[in-house]
């Protein structure tokens, strides 16, 4: 017997085993009126409620509905209500420009268009004929709980979601993937970080994010209680925890920075001690920051190493018993290696240095970009398809993944990833401008941080703030230089081409790796 893997399976045993457990606890403060205090029966109705909505809205099966939220119990029902009747979520990433969320509305064929009331006038130069601001007014036509949703014929090979990343080109490539991977990485998942039915988790991690890594999946299937933080802040963090009980969360290296901060200041016992494990990924923190995380806070630290494209679990780096006798700086050394590979998870090295990766969880394509599929998914030598991460590293005998350099032009800053040729193109076009190098550097806070090394033109002038100014009109923030150097002339090879990793060395020195 085969029976189809579909994102139903997770919500359908929630609503079964745990109707009346409260599923999610919505962000109290937002420009949306809150849906509070959610079970899992609630939840599952609510779903419901949205597939039959869409269906009176024309969407068919392979529809894509596009929305861009912060992290909102409308936003986390939506990864069921929209896939699990057959059709195509697209979670927009917020923090991005409205030239660079239009992009992804028309290059995906956005069917319908829902944005968080607070990115409304950010977002107003947007169009779409179907846009809607997400609140009680269109909830009201959204949400039909008078009718069930039109039957879907469950297929695993069907696309789920459509997850925009940065690449090495100016654009942003949609990463397909279909119920099939996105439920073999929520069980793995799961597993290797013992997600349980008493866990409590907290969404500190932006659910646009890989689908919030898959813990949307992950913590349903198992009947977790989800608290929604609608902000990410140290502090604050910190309360949910003592609050609501929480017991695992995920983020960026920059997360761990923000708690460690808040952490500082706290009145009273740490909460959370010795009950709550954080998953850490996005580039490996510092040793010394894993070692607090231990020391300080009393938390586990756990750390992954992933791509969207990957859904995104590839390895995984847990404390074992072996290690138990370890001093915390040792065993916080041995954590700093992104892991060894997870349950299904093949991974080499090829011939130049690059990490590769064979698994049910790697994407399906880019949507309708077939050359960059076929660029990034490839047959070697033994016959076996493997995709290019990108990321240079090393497999040491023990089987554990050591990550070295970064091969694609990609800076990872605060979890983010962020394509140095757009930002190039964006300096490009000041006219002051007649050479950039676009590089990241070490961060102790945000890991890495992007700095450009920028040649003027003669008898042409512009300041640092002004070409940071400048970026800013062109890109999301997060994407701009933090920094810029003014050169005379940039390292190029003999044809022309900037040599960034020549550019990049003086910044890492010092460092054991070129990424941070």
């Amino acid at each position: 017997m085969k029976v189809a893997l579909t994102l139903r399976d997770h919500l359908q045993r929630a609503v079964t085993v745990y109707p009346d457990r409260v599923a999610l606890l919505d962000e109290p403060d937002q420009p949306a009126q809150s849906w509070g205090s959610l079970t899992w029966r609630e939840v599952d109705r609510r779903a419901r409620a949205q597939a039959a909505g869409l269906d009176a809205l024309g969407v068919p099966a392979g529809g894509r509905v596009a929305m861009v939220s912060h992290n909102s119990a409308r936003l986390f029902t939506s990864f069921f209500g929209v896939s699990n009747w057959g059709r195509i979520f697209v979670p927009i990433n917020f923090r991005l420009s409205a030239d660079e969320v239009e992009y992804i509305v028309g290059h995906c064929g956005a069917d319908i268009l829902l944005i968080d009331p607070e990115l409304e006038e950010h977002l107003a130069s947007v169009q779409h004929p179907r846009k809607y601001i997400m609140g009680a007014a269109s909830d009201a036509e959204l949400y039909l709980f008078d009718r069930e949703p039109a039957a879907w014929e469950p297929d695993e090979d069907a696309t789920a979601t459509i997850n925009y990343t940065s690449g090495t080109t100016a654009r942003p490539k949609g990463v397909e993937q279909t119920h099939r991977s996105l439920w073999l990485n929520a069980a793995t998942f799961g597993w290797h970080s013992g997600v349980s039915d008493r866990d409590v988790y907290l969404h500190t991690l932006p659910m646009f994010h890989c689908n919030g890594w898959g813990q949307p999946y992950s913590a349903t299937a198992m009947g977790v209680t989800n608290v929604v933080l609608r902000k990410v802040d140290g502090a604050e963090i910190l309360r949910r925890v003592q609050q609501h009980g929480v017991t695992y969360l995920c983020g960026a290296p920059a997360v761990v920075a923000m708690v460690l901060e808040a952490a500082a200041t706290w009145d009273g016992p740490i909460p959370g001690r010795d009950r709550v494990r954080m998953i850490v990924a996005g580039a490996p923190p510092p040793t010394r920051t894993i070692e607090r995380m231990e020391t300080e806070l009393g938390w586990e630290f756990i750390q992954i190493y992933g791509l969207t494209e990957t859904a995104p679990l590839l390895t995984i780096n847990r404390s074992r018993r072996e290690w138990d006798d370890l001093t915390p700086n040792a065993r916080a050394q041995n954590l700093s290696r992104a892991g060894v590979a997870a349950l299904g998870v093949t991974m080499q090295v090829s011939e130049d240095g690059e990490l590769l990766a064979r698994s049910n969880v790697v994407l399906k394509s880019y949507w309708n970009q077939p050359e960059a599929t076929a660029d990034a998914i490839r047959v070697r030598d033994s016959g076996l398809e493997f995709f290019h991460t990108g990321d240079g590293g090393a497999i040491d005998d023990t089987g554990f993944v050591v990550i070295s350099d970064r091969k694609k032009d990609v800076i990872i800053s605060g979890g983010e990833n962020v394509s140095s040729i757009e930002v190039e193109d964006a300096l490009f076009s000041h006219p002051a401008v007649a050479e950039v190098c676009v590089i990241g550097v070490p961060s102790e806070r945000w890991g890495e941080t992007i700095k450009a090394l920028v040649v003027l033109n003669q008898a042409q002038t512009a300041s640092e703030q002004e070409l940071i100014e400048h970026c800013r009109t062109k890109l999301a923030h997060f994407k701009c230089p933090t920094s810029i150097e003014f050169r005379d002339v940039l390292a190029r090879t003999a044809t022309g081409k900037l040599q960034k990793f020549v550019l990049r060395a003086p910044y890492w020195e010092g460092f054991t790796k070129m990424v941070n």
